[in-house]
């Protein structure tokens, strides 16, 4: 997820300001992190932040929690796909093993 900084650098590019106000806000305290950015509390949170900043900061709330919800998302798809890689390559590689012991079992003489 992006930290702070970074989330400022973003807006700095999208906006011409960085917002970092509200960029701490949102990520400074751990026990509020999670509160701040769940997205039933956008409405509530969301009419404080345009009092004080605007619409643009308004907008750059909500892009602040669209940002950290595609890095998780991003994080989750590697690692879902990393496993899914691992896991059909073990399949891939068990598939060989019992087809290689079929095809000896064939060449052993019956008793």
């Amino acid at each position: 997820m992006p930290n702070i900084e970074e989330h400022s650098r973003i807006s700095l590019a999208r906006t011409g300001k960085d917002y970092a106000e509200i960029h701490e806000w949102m990520d400074r305290d751990p026990e509020k992190k999670v509160e701040h950015h769940n997205v039933s509390r956008i409405c509530e949170f969301g009419s404080i932040i345009r009092a004080k900043y605007g619409d643009e900061g308004l907008n750059e709330y909500v892009q602040h929690i669209y940002d950290a919800v595609m890095a998780r998302y991003m994080m989750g798809k590697e690692i879902i796909g990393t496993a899914i890689s691992a896991s059909l390559a073990y399949h891939e590689e068990i598939q060989r093993l019992i087809k290689g012991a079929t095809l000896r079992s064939k060449e052993w003489p019956d008793s």
